[in-house]
């Protein structure tokens, strides 16, 4: 996460030129240039859309767990919880298959 040097602000990746530009949203000051490197994945639920943003190289960084992938039956998956619902609501846990890379949800 970079901040603004002028005021302070979160800057905010835009691309221009086909390149990742950080821009601060209330004075405008741009930052360096960001390898556009991560992949985006939006999943839409029955009341509202969730924009997922997974860097391929990071995989090796996540924990691996044994479950079976619903697309080509591997038993290994990389997961990651994210907080979609309300505070008092359980996370979400996001799998990704270590051999297809197929994303999935689980509740439970």
């Amino acid at each position: 996460m970079d901040f603004c040097p002028k005021c302070g602000s979160i800057m905010i990746p835009t691309k221009k030129d086909k390149k990742l530009v950080m821009v601060c949203p209330s004075c405008g000051e741009h930052g360096q240039e960001q390898e556009d490197s991560k992949i985006k994945e939006v999943i839409e639920s029955k009341d509202r859309k969730i924009d997922l943003v997974i860097d391929s190289a990071e995989d090796s960084t996540m924990p691996l767990t044994e479950v079976e992938c619903p697309t080509c039956k591997h038993t290994k998956a990389y997961y990651w919880t994210v907080q979609t619902r309300a505070g008092d609501e359980p996370e979400t846990k996001f799998l990704k298959c270590e051999q297809c890379k197929h994303v999935w949800r689980d509740y439970s």
